[in-house]
């Protein structure tokens, strides 16, 4: 493989402000990405794997190839280097790569390969953390965790069907097939660009991986309904709950931040998704009226976000243990404030994408045991691990206010 130059450098300037300026790594790629309008598709993958990839084993590149924050020029490729070594790619006759040692780089791997903090390159704490809440599951975990993603597609049923929307795909050189035990999921077989597609701009599918199509499946959603999804961000599950329904009833979709619940609007309208209501939480008065009015309530947590590292690795580095304190304050907030919202017989459910017991199993025990959850029975609840079922990490909740 050749490396080109301006291809390179791109992968340093991004890697630059997302290590150094603390930007989003998905959104500064995306700039990066249109800053030539020449770069093909193959430009387009070398950066952004290359990219995920530095970011994925930061913590491993950089003491192999002595790098120290704020990380200069030279540091970011020293750690380009140690990717491209790794990778078995031969590094062009650069300044920048002068007297790169090639053979220390394989031998410093094999000796910090032995140290579970550098092989999953994560930092001290949260290995601790890890440890402490997950046991002998955590080392398998956070390996997985450090593995690419699958793209999984949803199939919009009030557009089209799982079947159709394979040959759709098909018939732009896009192939997928279906995920067992999920109606609408499909898995590609290739990683593609598939926002580019018209069978997306028809609004035949969405992309949500299969733990994320579970939890509104678990939600049991009917048409006639009325659901409040209480954390709805920019609507993938809104939308998932729409198609479930038939576009019959009513949703009225929550979040506190009104930007997302616009993204959410644009996305209903491509989806053909006519039954949802977006309410922007401002105040208190607007949780007060929706009091026992509901017939199913989806709470889907601000978490940590620690079981879809593999989709997000700068968040590893993002993270702080305050901040694992303080969305475990809020997550048993929510649960106490959005529980008042059912019926009588009405459903219930908590999910995150978090593996961390303290975030999901102790915040249900914890709310069962509390005066507001006394009328509630827990139905079944669902804690799913990267290393065993190959999804993200997620857990899930069903309850009954009995």
């Amino acid at each position: 493989m050749r490396l080109h130059r301006n291809l390179v450098f791109a992968v340093v300037d991004c890697l630059q402000l997302i290590f150094n300026k603390g930007e989003y790594a998905d959104k500064q790629l995306r700039k990066t990405l249109k800053l030539d309008k020449r770069w093909g598709s193959r430009d387009r993958g070398f950066i952004a794997e290359t990219v995920y990839d530095i970011v994925r084993w930061q913590r491993l590149y950089a003491k192999i190839g002595d790098a120290h924050k704020p990380y200069k020029q030279e540091d970011l490729f020293r750690m380009f280097a140690v990717w491209a070594t790794l990778k078995g790619i031969k590094l062009a006759q650069w300044p920048q790569f002068h007297n790169t040692p090639t053979r220390r780089i394989k031998g410093r791997f094999d000796e910090l390969s032995k140290i579970r903090k550098y092989k999953a390159s994560i930092p001290d704490w949260l290995d601790e953390l890890g440890l402490t809440e997950l046991g002998n599951l955590w080392e398998e975990e956070i390996y997985a965790q450090n593995e690419t993603a699958p793209v999984i597609l949803r199939a919009n049923q009030l557009l089209t069907n799982r079947s159709e929307l394979i040959k759709s795909l098909a018939n732009e050189n896009i192939y997928a097939h279906p995920v067992k035990g999920l109606q609408d999921a499909v898995r590609l077989k290739e990683r593609a660009d598939v926002f580019k597609t018209e069978t997306f701009k028809k609004g035949w599918f969405e992309v949500q991986d299969s733990s994320s199509q579970q939890v509104t499946e678990l939600l049991s959603p009917e048409p006639g309904q009325r659901i409040v999804d209480t954390c709805a961000g920019a609507g993938g599950k809104t939308l998932h709950i729409a198609s479930l329904m038939q576009n019959k009833g009513q949703i009225i979709s929550l979040d506190i931040y009104k930007k997302k619940l616009v993204e959410l609007k644009r996305r209903a309208r491509r989806a053909k998704a006519f039954n949802i209501e977006t309410r922007h939480i401002d105040n208190n008065k607007v949780i007060k009226k929706l009091h026992g009015s509901a017939d199913a309530v989806l709470i889907d947590a601000p978490c940590s976000g620690l079981g879809v590292l593999r989709r997000n690795p700068d968040a590893k580095w993002k993270l702080k243990p305050d901040f694992i304190t303080k969305i475990q304050q809020t997550q048993q907030e929510l649960l106490q404030a959005y529980s008042k919202l059912l019926k009588p017989k009405g459903t219930l459910v908590y999910a995150t994408c978090s593996i961390l017991p303290s975030e999901n199993t102790k915040q249900v025990q914890t709310f069962l045991t509390s005066e507001a959850g006394q009328g509630f029975k827990l139905i079944e609840d669902r804690s799913i691990l990267t290393h065993q079922t190959g999804q993200d990490g997620f857990y899930m909740a069903k309850l009954k206010k009995v």
